[in-house]
């Protein structure tokens, strides 16, 4: 607790900017394997702790969220009412579509001109390449960028046995497996997109935050608090 204070004073005392949260509604996000929480339910309580953190500090922030197109947006403000319009959007939002990210974020990039803080909250289950080069606009724009990579356990620990009925949540295709057969050839990969993202985020100045839905929500978010506290 006295850790959390800490970060959280530190945060207070230092940050000075104007902050969007970029939300992810494809169908993934509304994935979960035996958590309470889904993916898009663990983006939502960040979301909201964020903004609840930066209001109270009187910084503005707004909200957009996206699946296939942009959605709902909400301008950057920091009157405490603000953060009430910001939880009755994220209360309304369902994850049901399929996803555009890299699109929706060069649309970000070329309508928020101001120098921001954009937080991607995704499980970043798209083309990487064409979302790490739409990072890149978004850093050669002068904006700061922090990827919350959401993950559920079930996808980071491949907790199955037997066989296994895999389903594309956007496309809706089914594959019958042999846990067994795939899981270290899975959890490799897993491992390899995490540290891709991780290595260029490093690259292009940005932060990157990789979470699953097994962590405490409170660890992840002094997570957030100790890797902006080193850039502001």
């Amino acid at each position: 607790a006295r850790t959390d204070r800490f970060y959280i004073k530190k945060y207070q005392a230092e940050t000075n900017i104007t902050g969007y949260l970029l939300m992810d509604l494809s169908r993934s996000m509304a994935y979960t394997y035996r958590q309470t929480l889904t993916k898009f339910d663990y983006a939502i309580c960040l979301a909201a702790s964020i903004s609840y953190l930066m209001i109270h500090q009187q910084d503005p922030v707004g909200l957009m969220t996206f699946d296939d197109e942009l959605r709902a947006s909400l301008p950057a403000r920091s009157r405490r009412s603000h953060l009430g319009a910001i939880l009755a959007v994220l209360q309304r939002c369902k994850p049901t579509g399929t996803t555009n990210i890299a699109g929706n974020l060069r649309r970000v990039a070329s309508m928020i001109r101001h120098r921001s803080l954009m937080m991607l909250m995704s499980d970043l289950l798209a083309d990487p390449d064409e979302i790490i080069a739409a990072l890149r606009i978004l850093r050669f724009r002068g904006h700061d960028v922090i990827l919350f990579h959401i993950l559920d356990e079930a996808e980071v620990t491949f907790p199955f046995s037997g066989s296994v009925d895999l389903l594309e949540p956007e496309s809706q295709d089914h594959e019958i497996v042999d846990a067994a057969g795939i899981r270290a050839d899975y959890l490799e990969a897993v491992a390899e997109l995490r540290e891709r993202f991780r290595s260029v985020c490093v690259n292009i100045g940005a932060d990157y935050v990789p979470l699953d839905t097994s962590m405490p929500f409170d660890k992840a978010l002094v997570e957030f608090l100790t890797q902006r506290q080193a850039r502001f």
